[in-house]
C-alpha cells in the first residue's frame, strides 16, 4: 500500500506513542480518528502537515467546537495534535517548528453546558453600534446565532436563496447536508434585512477584490482586509462573536456554540417542548437535546428557592 507522507507520519506516530507513552489500544484508536479527521480537514483546504500553521489549528479546533462535539472530545483532539507535532519536531525532526505549541487544551467543566443569562445576551446583542456595513453584519450574525440556534458552519453556509424575509424563515443545511427550516424571529429578520440591503451587504459587494469566490450568493461576507467581499469563513464568524463578547466582558465564556446552547436552554426554561427544540437545533437523536433539560431543572430549582414563600423555610429547617 502506498502511503502519502502525511499518512506515513501518522502511522509512525501511532506506533511510537504506544511504545513510548504507554497508550492503551482504545486511546490509540481515538488519537488515530482525531488526527485523520484533522488531516482530512487540512487536505480539503489544500493544506498539508508540513506547512500547517497555528492559525489553521486554531481554525480546526474552532470548527470542531462548533460542530456539536463533546468538549472532552475537543480536548482529546488538541492533546493528540500537540503530541503529534511534538513528535514530528523533536523525535522525527521532519519539521523545524511546532505550530501547535501555543494551542491551549480546553478545560472540560463538570455538568451541563453553560448558557448565558438573558441580561448577558441582551448586552451582547446591543454591542454592535453604528451605521456601517460591519455593524449591520455583526448585528445579524449575533441575532441569527442566538435567535435560530445555528451552528457556526450553518451560519456561514447560508445562501441568498435560503433566506425568506417575508415569511421569516431560514433554510439551513446541517450535518450531512440535512436540510431543515427554522423560524426567523422579528429582531433577527430586521437585522438580516438591514445587512442584505444597499447599505450593508450590497455595499460590500461593490468593494470586493479579485478573489470573491462565493460572494454573489453567500449571505455573510468579510468586510475588511484583503478578503473583503469574500464569503465569511467559520473562523471569521468565530472572531466576530469573540470580539463582541470581549467588548461586553464575557471573554472566554462566549463562543458561537454558547449562543446555540443559550437558545436551547432559554426555550426550555420558558416552556418549549423538547421535541420542538430538537427540530430547531437539527439534532438527529433527542438524546443530544436532553442534556439541556438538566440546565432547565437547575434553573427552575434556583427560581423556586428565590421565589417560593416556603422554599426558605424548608432550607432553614434542614
Amino acid at each position: 500500500m502506498n502511503l502519502s507522507e502525511d499518512e506515513r507520519w501518522l502511522e509512525d506516530f501511532l506506533k511510537w506513542v504506544v511504545a513510548n507513552k504507554g497508550l492503551v489500544e482504545s486511546t490509540k484508536e481515538a488519537y488515530g480518528r482525531d488526527l485523520r479527521s484533522f488531516c482530512g480537514w487540512l487536505h480539503a483546504d489544500g493544506g498539508a502537515l508540513a506547512t500547517t500553521t497555528e492559525d489553521q489549528i486554531v481554525s480546526y479546533v474552532a470548527h470542531i467546537r462548533d460542530s456539536d462535539y463533546q468538549l472532552s472530545t475537543v480536548a482529546r483532539t488538541v492533546v493528540a495534535i500537540r503530541q503529534f507535532f511534538s513528535f514530528l519536531v523533536y523525535e522525527q525532526e521532519v519539521l523545524s517548528e511546532d505550530p501547535s505549541a501555543e494551542i491551549a487544551v480546553p478545560t472540560v467543566p463538570d455538568g451541563s453546558p453553560k448558557a448565558l443569562t438573558t441580561d448577558q445576551i441582551q448586552s451582547l446583542l446591543e454591542s454592535p453600534v453604528g451605521e456601517e456595513p460591519v455593524t449591520y453584519r455583526d448585528r445579524a450574525i449575533l441575532e441569527v446565532l442566538y435567535g435560530c440556534g445555528l451552528r457556526v458552519g450553518e451560519l456561514v453556509g447560508l445562501q441568498i436563496d435560503d433566506v425568506d424575509l417575508d415569511g421569516q424563515l431560514l433554510r439551513v443545511f446541517g450535518k450531512g447536508r440535512r436540510e431543515r427550516i427554522v423560524p426567523l424571529g422579528s429582531p433577527a429578520a430586521e437585522c438580516l434585512s438591514q445587512w442584505m440591503s444597499g447599505v450593508g451587504r450590497n455595499a460590500v459587494l461593490g468593494l470586493r477584490g479579485a478573489d470573491s469566490r462565493g460572494a454573489e450568493t453567500a449571505v455573510f461576507l468579510s468586510v475588511g482586509g484583503p478578503k473583503r467581499g469574500t464569503q465569511l469563513s467559520r473562523m471569521g464568524a468565530w472572531r466576530v462573536v469573540r470580539y463582541h463578547g470581549d467588548k461586553v466582558g464575557l471573554g472566554d465564556a462566549l463562543t458561537p456554540h454558547v449562543l446555540r446552547h443559550s437558545c436551547a436552554t432559554h426555550m426550555l426554561i420558558n416552556g418549549a417542548d423538547i421535541r420542538y427544540v430538537q427540530e430547531l437545533l437539527g439534532h438527529v437523536s433527542i438524546r443530544n437535546t436532553q442534556r439541556y433539560t438538566a440546565v432547565r431543572e437547575d434553573e427552575l430549582r434556583n427560581i423556586y428557592v428565590q421565589a417560593h414563600p416556603r422554599a426558605e423555610v424548608r432550607l432553614q429547617d434542614r
